[in-house]
């Protein structure tokens, strides 16, 4: 199988997919993991990286203050080594609390490659199948004629719809104990259009693909990540957004006024966007209804942990990378620059470049991989609309020519 890695791929064995596999249990993946704790992996930065380190520092200033940021987390990893990792500024403004790598920001839609992890690992342990109705990992989950799988709502091609642009929805402050109970919000609206046929990007697919994932591990969407994903790649500070609870290390969220209209935004911060505005604690919002789609909180290591995760086959399968990682296609045989949940692309000197944002109430993140050369950089926020993507690709640079 060739594709977006360039080679053909083999597998060492083959995957299991027999109904008489005995598979562990998440209880039992939980059971073999030593119980972890938040912590730095990075004590000392390797000297070869020290003038990338000061560069990069510059960058981030710069970006801070044209942007009016409160807080931002970076770390950066090579070839599975975190070599750093810092914060700047605020987790909380009022209380002056500074940014520490432990610093917990909301991931937005970095959540969607963790749940395609899960929904991969699946797939090998052969529980679940990508070409099926999606029926058969959620029931409940109407048939309106149209056969949605698993690989529709990983290339958003599912036709399901994603957030309105007046920002009601992604503003919620519903509370839902299951994942399967927020797919009310949107189940019985029509598609777009024909799945397959074009390309919508669609948060509300990516929740529908958790509610399989949970379906077909047979527990609680949380949990099958924590078991299959988190735990294993030592993301310890990586959770729910759970509104309700005390988690330690988490940011307080904050927007500004006079911002260009966006559905992150509430209506009254709307405005022409110049200027910085002023800084206003992010509205209350409770992202269960999203765990999947874009409802975690994490650190910048932790991104850089699963990212890195993905530059060899280990803790996914070769097939499994080389799925996720060749460009997906619309039944006109047109070709996408996605894969199952991320972003294909090349740099301007050619390297293949893996990435994805996200964007919520209170906070924007970036995960960059830099595939051949083993870079990952992550990069968050905690203002809304604040973009920190955009400083993923020089920070990158900077550790590419260094040390490759």
């Amino acid at each position: 199988m060739t594709g977006f890695f360039g080679r053909s791929t083999r597998l060492a064995g083959l995957f299991l997919a027999s109904a008489l596999v005995l598979h562990p249990t998440v209880a039992e993946r939980l059971g073999a993991q030593e119980p972890g704790a938040p912590y730095r992996e990075v004590s000392a930065i390797p000297a070869e990286y020290l003038g990338a380190v000061a560069e990069a520092r510059g960058l981030i200033h710069e970006y801070m203050a044209e942007r009016g940021v409160p807080g931002v987390s970076v770390a950066v990893g090579v070839n599975g080594r975190i070599v750093w990792s810092e914060g700047f500024g605020y987790a909380n403004v009022e209380y002056r609390i500074p940014v520490t790598p432990l610093t917990k920001f909301r991931g937005g839609s970095t959540s969607k490659p963790m749940t395609q992890a899960a929904a991969s690992l699946l797939r090998e342990e052969g529980l679940m199948n990508f070409e099926v109705p999606i029926q058969r990992y959620v029931p409940s989950f109407p048939d309106n004629g149209h056969v949605i799988t698993a690989r529709h709502l990983m290339t958003h091609t599912s036709g399901i719809r994603h957030y309105p642009p007046d920002g009601d929805e992604f503003h919620s402050t519903k509370h839902y104990a299951d994942i399967v109970d927020a797919l009310e919000i949107f189940e019985d609206d029509p598609l777009l259009f024909e799945p397959g046929t074009q390309e919508s990007y669609s948060t509300y697919g990516a929740n529908v693909l958790g509610a399989a994932v949970q379906g077909a591990a047979g527990e609680d969407f949380l949990t099958v990540l924590l078991g299959y994903v988190f735990a294993p790649l030592g993301m310890n500070s990586t959770v729910g957004d759970h509104a309700d609870r005390i988690i330690s290390n988490r940011t307080g969220g904050y927007e500004r006024t006079n911002r260009l209209p966006h559905y992150h935004l509430r209506k009254s911060s709307w405005g022409d966007g110049t200027g910085l505005g002023e800084l206003l604690n992010a509205p209350y919002v409770n992202n269960s209804n999203k765990w999947a789609g874009g409802g975690l909180l994490t650190t910048p290591e932790d991104l850089v942990r699963f990212g890195s995760a993905h530059l060899k086959p280990g803790f996914l399968s070769a097939e499994s990378l080389e799925m996720i990682f060749t460009p997906s296609r619309l039944e006109n045989g047109a070709v996408m620059r996605r894969g199952l949940n991320w972003s294909l692309g090349a740099d301007d000197a050619d390297r293949r470049v893996v990435s994805h944002g996200g964007g919520g109430v209170g906070g924007n993140s970036s995960l960059r991989v830099y595939l051949d050369e083993g870079v990952v950089v992550a990069i968050q926020a905690n203002l809304s609309q604040s973009n920190p993507g955009v400083l993923a690709a020089p920070i990158g640079e900077l550790f590419l020519t260094t040390g490759h």
